[in-house]
């Protein structure tokens, strides 16, 4: 969290403990230990407010060692969660929040184990973290949506029950009108993506663009070549185009990270929430609140419910129950926000595409498009998004399925306000595929 985020749940505590509250309750309702509380209560009887803010981290005493028998145990919980990511298990989160709910569970002493920064520090002698590397300052080709039902965007924030139980917080919001959508489930798997995407579209309608990260439950996994996952064969089912940011960069993502930390002041810090039917009783409430309130300032006034209603979408048949396990392959398209790589290649669908005209570094937005009338799809790789008002393709080629084409069913294909998209010619495929995987 960010400095002013710790200070805002000091902030809380001591409001918690002037409403007359004990240490103990206002520990137990923030999940912090009693001493944090009391230093915090301390720190604000003695300089008020500003006692509050963070402080200098400089070492000023060394700090509390544990013994052998606890490190060994992070290290290899750490090594547990990492061997679970690698083969898709889990919800692939290896940090020390993470490992430290794991070692809860496992000693059923929460006192007993480390705080986060204590693993972190433990993790980083032994070698076993992985520093994020810096990024260059890269200039992604991106969505310019101006109406509402043009584009969505979902994502996954991962939290914690008391007794240590991870799970996943799926979120969705029309970046537009600010509306959103939310589901806590017990994991992340591709059926659980694709669950809450039939939920968010029954409430959000269906947008032109469904924009997600790469997490593998979103794009089929990072094993199989050439693959088209649960969750984009639904997405193309139903009329909408699924869109994946660039690798590794939650920024293309920005207004529904933005949203998660509303939603976690909101639910996660404001409720003891004790199992997974509490914590979407909560978020629900919060939902309906922050739908009619007049909070987002680009809105200029209105609520995120005005302005979602104001404009026509495509609705979700009521009766609408596809089969996840048979799900064809629907015409349509499926984009990628991608960087060009040093060997001038672009990482996409487990498998490398060269871009001989680009240079590394560069941003590019990669298109698929299916169609009934070929047997191969058609990846073309532009240097710009569909909505920009000029845009060239650098190289395309033609891209092997494992299926026929089918049609996109009639109840999906009524009209809805989308991007004046830029249709370029169709470009001359390149004579192969490059691959090097």
């Amino acid at each position: 969290m960010s400095d002013q985020q710790w200070q805002s749940e000091r902030e809380v505590a001591i409001h918690l403990l002037r409403s007359g509250l004990s240490v103990k309750a206002v520990s137990k309702k923030v999940g912090r230990t009693q001493a944090w509380v009391y230093k915090w209560k301390a720190r604000y009887e003695g300089e008020g407010w500003g006692g509050l803010k963070s402080q200098s981290r400089a070492r000023h005493q060394n700090p509390p060692s544990y013994d052998e028998a606890m490190r060994q145990m992070i290290l290899q919980v750490r090594s547990e969660l990492e061997a679970e990511a690698a083969s898709d298990q889990g919800l692939c989160y290896v940090g020390a929040p993470t490992i430290r709910a794991r070692l809860i569970r496992l000693t059923e002493d929460r006192d007993r184990v480390p705080s986060t920064a204590t693993i972190e520090r433990i993790l980083c002698q032994a070698g076993m973290t992985h520093p994020r590397q810096v990024e260059e300052d890269i200039s992604y080709p991106h969505l310019r949506p101006a109406m509402p039902h043009q584009v969505h965007q979902l994502d996954i924030v991962p939290h914690y029950l008391p007794g240590g139980q991870l799970v996943a917080c799926f979120n969705g919001l029309d970046i537009v009108s600010r509306y959103p959508v939310g589901q806590a489930m017990p994991s992340k798997t591709s059926y659980d993506a694709a669950h809450f995407l039939l939920r968010m579209w029954a409430e959000l309608g269906i947008a032109a663009y469904t924009q997600m990260d790469n997490e593998s439950c979103f794009c089929g996994g990072h094993t199989h070549a050439y693959v088209l996952g649960k969750v984009v064969r639904l997405c193309l089912l139903v009329g909408t185009q699924p869109v994946f940011i660039p690798i590794r960069h939650p920024e293309s993502n920005g207004s529904v990270e933005r949203f998660h930390q509303d939603y976690d002041q909101h639910v996660w810090k404001r409720h003891d929430l004790d199992d997974l039917a509490t914590v979407n009783t909560r978020a629900e409430a919060f939902f309906k609140t922050y739908r009619a309130t007049h909070y987002p300032s680009a809105l200029k006034g209105q609520t995120p419910l005005q302005v979602h209603e104001a404009y026509p979408t495509r609705q979700l048949p009521a009766d609408f129950a596809p089969d996840l396990d048979h799900l064809p392959i629907t015409e349509g398209q499926i984009h990628f926000i991608r960087k060009v790589e040093t060997d001038r290649a672009i990482p996409l669908l487990n498998t490398r595409w060269h871009v001989p005209d680009a240079v590394p570094q560069q941003g590019v937005w990669a298109t698929l498009t299916l169609s009934t009338t070929t047997a191969d799809g058609t990846l073309c790789i532009f240097d710009q998004a569909p909505d920009a008002t000029a845009r060239s393709c650098l190289v395309a080629y033609p891209f092997p399925l494992a299926q026929p084409v089918v049609n996109l069913p009639s109840h999906f294909q009524a009209s809805v306000p989308v991007f004046n998209d830029v249709m370029m010619d169709t470009p001359v495929l390149a004579n192969s595929v490059f691959s090097t995987m």
